[in-house]
């Protein structure tokens, strides 16, 4: 049947049918713009933790669109975090004799190791923030922070500066290093930590969007300077107190004054009756 034989009526509903249809599109393209991916293996802006992110390990911009528990029903779904206007900066809810040990910019198979060594030498836990590019060829080193207790937690893919950063990069950087955690050790990070410190309106929407809390820190050993040792042994024991967090660092450098002082300051706070722990979040 031609065109000008079908009754006016059919054809006024078929022109209607179409019509819903394409608003129906544009509504859902309009409800998530930035669900599209975004060119992967993009330049960092800023400084980086380590060597650069190689080709085929770029960020993907899809992480968390997904229900965090798969196929769970709707009413089982965890809710993701309140959106703070700043970080966490210490735990005094852990305890009185409770101590966070924090380090960043990992792993690193030349310092990681040593640091995890000492921790379990002394039966401690300890949250390590780690960068997607040092982690995605160092994965065994995160199973084995996980295998001791450890908390895993997300320091972004390339350590950039994150108010340098559009809501598009911001979800890339945060995006990618989860989803490398929860292809590695089964479950997301809980916590993630900008680097620098430098946080921003849109770093903390969408790091609760991907249901993560943000931790800073109450000392900083400023052991990426390198004073030595005894200097970083001396902050550390100067700023000691219940549910203070302490960071550290066990990549982006040379970190062995890093590892020599937890030798020293670890069984010094768990004699003076600290209890180094980590938080838990269900």
């Amino acid at each position: 049947m031609k065109n000008d034989q079908i009754p006016a009526e059919r054809r006024i509903l078929l022109r209607l049918g179409l019509a819903l249809g394409a608003a129906a599109v544009v509504r859902m393209i309009v409800a998530d713009p930035a669900g599209t991916p975004a060119r992967p293996g993009g330049e960092p802006l800023g400084p980086a933790a380590g060597p650069p992110a190689r080709a085929g390990t770029g960020p993907t911009t899809t992480y968390r669109l997904r229900p965090m528990t798969g196929e769970a029903p709707p009413g089982f779904l965890p809710a993701p975090p309140r959106v703070r206007t700043r970080p966490i900066e210490e735990m005094p809810e852990l305890g009185a004799d409770a101590m966070v040990l924090s380090f960043d910019d990992g792993p690193d198979p030349r310092y990681t190791p040593d640091i995890l060594a000492t921790l379990r030498r002394y039966g401690v836990r300890a949250m390590f923030f780690v960068c997607g590019e040092m982690a995605v060829d160092n994965r065994d080193l995160l199973r084995e922070m996980a295998g001791d207790g450890h908390v895993v937690g997300n320091h972004s893919w390339s350590h950039p500066l994150i108010p340098k950063l559009s809501r598009r990069r911001i979800r890339d950087e945060l995006g990618s290093t989860s989803e490398l955690i929860e292809k590695t050790l089964g479950t997301p990070p809980l916590w993630y930590r900008a680097p620098y410190g430098a946080w921003n309106r849109n770093s903390f929407e969408i790091g609760a969007a991907m249901g993560m809390e943000p931790l800073a820190w109450t000392v900083d050993t400023l052991d990426w300077t390198r004073p030595g040792a005894d200097a970083i042994v001396g902050k550390v024991e100067q700023g000691a107190g219940p549910g203070v967090v302490v960071l550290s660092h066990d990549a982006g450098g040379n970190r062995s004054q890093s590892v020599a002082a937890l030798r020293r300051y670890l069984p010094a706070l768990i004699a003076d009756g600290y209890r180094p722990t980590v938080p838990h979040r269900s």
